[in-house]
C-alpha cells in the first residue's frame, strides 16, 4: 500500500469516528432504509444505465466532479457540483462519479447531493470506504453505488462492504490496480470492474495497465478502466480491445464546458 493511501484511510477512519459522534449510527440506518422508497432518493440502477449505453453502441462514460486531487491540486474554480452534472448530462454521460473526501479532494457530501438533483443520472460516492458506517451515509444522501477499493480492504471487508451495498439497492464498482488485487476482486460477485491506471506506489499513468489485465477477467465482469484517458486514440485503443465503459474526470474538470468535453472525446 502507498505512503499516500494509508495516510487518507487514516484520516477517514479519524473523520468516520466524528460523524458517529455526531449521528449515531442507528440513526443513519433508519435514514439509508428510508432513502430506498423515497421518490427522489431511490437507487436509479448505477450498472445499468452503463449497460444501456454500450448496449446502444456507445461507450459507458462514468464523468468524474472532483474540485482536486492529492497530486494536482485544484483543477476548478469556480467549482459549481449542479452546473457540471447537467452538462455531463446533457452530452451523453451514463453516470456521474462525485468525489466527496473532504481533506485530500476537496470534496463533500453535499456536492453529490446537488449534483444527483441536478439530473437524473445515477451517482457513485468516490470515497475511500474503511467501515460500514460509510456505505448506509451513501445511501442516505442519496448514492446509487459505491466504489470498493480493493487496496484499502481486507477480504472478510470486501465481501462484507459488497453484501450491505447490495442489501441498500446500490451498485458497487470494485478497484483494482494489478494481478493480486484482481484476484481477490473476482470472488466478489459485482459485475463492475474498476482498472485503476495510475500506479498508486508512483502515480505514473499509463492505460496499458487495463491491456495487461484483461485476459484474466472473465466475461460476465464489465471492465471500467480509470485515470490516463486523455485523448480520442485512447478511447479507440481500449474500445477495440472491448473496454467500453470509462471512468473520466480530470480531462474534463479543465475544461470550459465538461460535458462538451467529454462529447469531444468519446462521440
Amino acid at each position: 500500500m502507498s505512503d499516500i493511501l494509508q495516510r487518507i484511510l487514516e484520516t477517514k477512519q479519524r473523520e468516520v469516528a466524528l460523524a458517529k459522534s455526531v449521528t449515531p449510527f442507528s440513526a443513519l440506518e433508519d435514514q439509508a432504509l428510508d432513502s430506498i422508497l423515497d421518490t427522489y432518493l431511490k437507487p436509479r440502477g448505477f450498472h445499468q444505465a452503463i449497460e444501456d449505453k454500450i448496449t446502444k453502441g456507445y461507450a459507458g462514460v462514468i464523468a468524474e466532479i472532483k474540485q482536486a486531487s492529492p497530486s494536482k491540486g485544484i483543477l476548478r474554480n469556480p467549482f459549481e457540483p449542479a452546473l457540471i452534472a447537467q452538462s455531463y448530462a446533457q452530452h451523453g454521460a451514463a453516470c456521474l462519479s462525485v468525489l466527496t473526501d473532504v481533506e485530500y479532494f476537496k470534496g463533500c457530501t453535499e456536492f453529490l447531493i446537488e449534483a444527483r438533483k441536478a439530473c437524473d443520472l445515477p451517482v457513485i460516492r468516490k470515497d475511500f470506504m474503511v467501515d460500514p458506517y460509510q456505505i448506509y451515509e451513501a445511501r442516505a444522501m442519496g448514492a446509487d453505488a459505491i466504489l470498493l477499493i480493493v487496496a484499502a480492504l481486507s477480504d472478510p471487508q470486501l465481501k462484507e462492504f459488497e453484501d450491505i451495498a447490495l442489501k441498500l439497492g446500490m451498485d458497487v464498482l470494485v478497484e483494482v490496480h494489478d494481478d493480486e488485487e484482481l484476484e481477490r476482486a473476482l470472488k466478489l460477485n459485482s459485475p463492475l470492474l474498476g482498472i485503476n491506471n495510475r500506479n498508486l506506489k508512483t502515480f505514473e499513468v499509463s492505460i496499458q495497465n487495463t491491456i495487461s489485465l484483461l485476459t484474466k477477467i472473465p466475461k460476465h465482469k464489465r471492465v471500467v478502466t480509470e485515470s490516463g484517458i486523455l485523448q480520442q486514440s485512447d478511447v479507440d485503443y481500449l474500445r477495440q480491445h472491448q473496454v467500453h465503459a470509462f471512468l473520466v474526470g480530470e480531462a474534463f474538470m479543465r475544461a470550459p464546458s465538461p460535458g462538451a468535453a467529454l462529447q469531444k472525446l468519446f462521440y
